[in-house]
């Protein structure tokens, strides 16, 4: 191509002019939008309302878990009997579970409440924060109903 073309393809393209980012195919200079048209918004007291009913609901887990040892006391030595053995590896199981998802909903509404808080945050460090939580937390396999051996 010969300089001479590719300046005429400049000044053709100069005299149409540019047609700008459109997000969602919104004409920017089109209906729709409203007047916060092209602003992006965020509401910190949404994201912090989110991470305080996540936190909150530490507070059913922790009586869940009460509740649960409550039931457990008492059991004594297993030994010798398969029902209190098995008895107190379902405990042991849902223990860890419940301790597991009370663990996590605090981490995540801190999660959400910092992500409000400073609206600091790129998309890419929440999904990073959010897959460690993932990680973390994972669910252990279903093993109801399995012999495991017996």
């Amino acid at each position: 191509m010969s300089w001479d073309e590719w300046e005429q393809l400049k000044a053709d393209a100069a005299t149409r002019g540019g047609t700008g980012m459109r997000l969602n195919q919104l004409d920017p200079g089109g209906a729709g939008g409203g007047a916060d048209a092209g602003r992006l918004k965020s509401d910190k007291k949404v994201w912090t309302k989110a991470g305080e009913d996540t936190k909150a609901l530490q507070d059913g887990l922790g009586k869940a878990l009460g509740k649960l040892a409550d039931g457990q006391s008492g059991l004594g030595d297993t030994a010798g009997c398969q029902s209190a053995a098995a008895q107190k590896e379902l405990h042991d199981s849902w223990k860890k579970y419940v301790d597991d998802v009370n663990g996590r909903c605090g981490e995540l509404g801190g999660l959400l409440e910092r992500a409000g808080h400073d609206l600091s945050m790129t998309d890419g460090d929440v999904r990073a924060a959010l897959d460690e939580l993932k990680t973390k937390y994972q669910d252990t396999e279903a093993v109801g109903g399995q012999a495991k051996g017996r």
